[in-house]
């Protein structure tokens, strides 16, 4: 006979999510199982021990999935065509999970219709919701077309008194597609950006910026980045994929260039804009510079870096610090440049999946 799991998650144990696939490991176990995992795929000349996070609480972004009807709204998952409430879940910062109450009232007043996916009709998709450092929330809410346009705004003073509101924003999103957002941003409350400072680092998110989910170990590989670029003392640095700035930030020094280059205008301008932050296509812009850096910095999407690592294979680039949450694209990617990996640090962005966050230092 087959026992009933048993862990702090009611949806998990009530089999509603399995999203945290490995909750019923011990989380010692889990962090142990990763790093082994890693140094088995990345062959290193020093493995540090691996840097756990807080198990609850540490997601500052959810992406609600809408679902239900304009009186009754689902706010959480869908799963077989069917909404599943995730309002309590355990993952989230405690201002998300507090903003959740307040966002199902809020489309029932706004009068806003649900998306049904199975009927490809309503208007609302999802809510995106961010949780800065300091308890205040950036609200998107992701819709078909601009029809609830208008409600959310007569409106969205209402909810701004109930939650920590600092950015609300509508992301358009016309196509019946599996992504998270679409092309079209349209600012309705508050600030531009959503200020997501990590003690003396300045960081700024704009709606449809990239900010790693789990502020807390993110302060810890921005610092740990910082002090392994600071035993190496490059007078020079690229940050290349830099997203709103931190590893960047996080280096610069009197007595060091360091140069943020982000594909996305709107992050670029929010880490600071020129000099220091450029809005170009990374690989492009780094091929057509006169010089390169004594050290690169590379945070890519999970797919890697590309054909850019054929560029630094011949290259004088003699040190790369990549920062890398598909360790197997970083391997294949360090291959191609004819890097050996010195130094390497894992950090646990994803408690109880298989997903992590690794920090490589190589160099030829």
């Amino acid at each position: 006979m087959s026992v009933a799991p048993s862990t702090p998650c009611w949806y998990f144990n009530e089999g509603l999510c399995r999203s945290c696939s490995l909750l019923e490991t011990p989380y010692d176990i889990q962090l142990a199982d990763k790093a082994r995992h890693a140094q088995q795929l990345l062959p290193c000349d020093e493995w540090l021990e691996p840097v756990g996070s807080a198990e609850f609480g540490f997601r500052n972004k959810a992406k609600i999935i809408v679902s239900g009807t304009t009186e009754e709204p689902v706010l959480g998952i869908v799963r077989d065509g069917i909404g599943q409430d995730l309002r309590d879940c355990l993952l989230y910062d405690r201002a998300i999970t507090e903003a959740h109450g307040p966002l199902t009232d809020f489309i029932s007043r706004a009068g806003l219709i649900p998306y049904s996916i199975a009927d490809r009709s309503g208007e609302l998709k999802s809510i995106i919701v961010t949780a800065n450092p300091h308890g205040h929330l950036m609200v998107r809410f992701v819709l078909r077309s601009e029809r609830h346009l208008e409600a959310i705004r007569t409106h969205v003073s209402w909810l701004a008194d109930r939650i920590p509101l600092k950015v609300a924003s509508i992301n358009l999103l016309p196509t019946h597609v599996a992504l998270p957002e679409g092309d079209t941003e349209i600012h309705i409350f508050g600030d531009d950006v959503l200020d997501m400072s990590l003690g003396p680092l300045d960081l700024k998110l704009r709606p449809q910026g990239f900010f790693q989910t789990n502020t807390e170990i993110t302060t810890i590989l921005y610092a740990t980045a910082a002090a392994w670029v600071d035993e190496v003392s490059p007078a020079t640095v690229w940050d290349l994929y830099c997203g709103v700035g931190g590893f960047a930030k996080s280096m610069a020094s009197p007595t060091r260039t360091v140069t943020g280059v982000e594909l996305s205008e709107q992050a670029a301008l929010a880490a600071g804009g020129p000099p220091m932050f450029v809005a170009a296509d990374a690989g492009q812009w780094a091929r057509e510079q006169d010089t390169v850096p004594d050290l690169l910095v590379v945070n890519p999407p999970r797919r890697g870096i590309g054909e850019l690592a054929e560029w630094v294979r011949d290259s004088d680039i003699s040190t790369v610090l990549y920062s890398s949450c598909n360790l197997a694209s970083a391997v294949e990617d360090m291959a191609v440049m004819g890097m050996t990996a010195r130094r390497a640090q894992l950090f646990d962005m994803f408690p109880h999946t298989d997903h992590s966050e690794c920090l490589i230092l190589m160099s030829r």
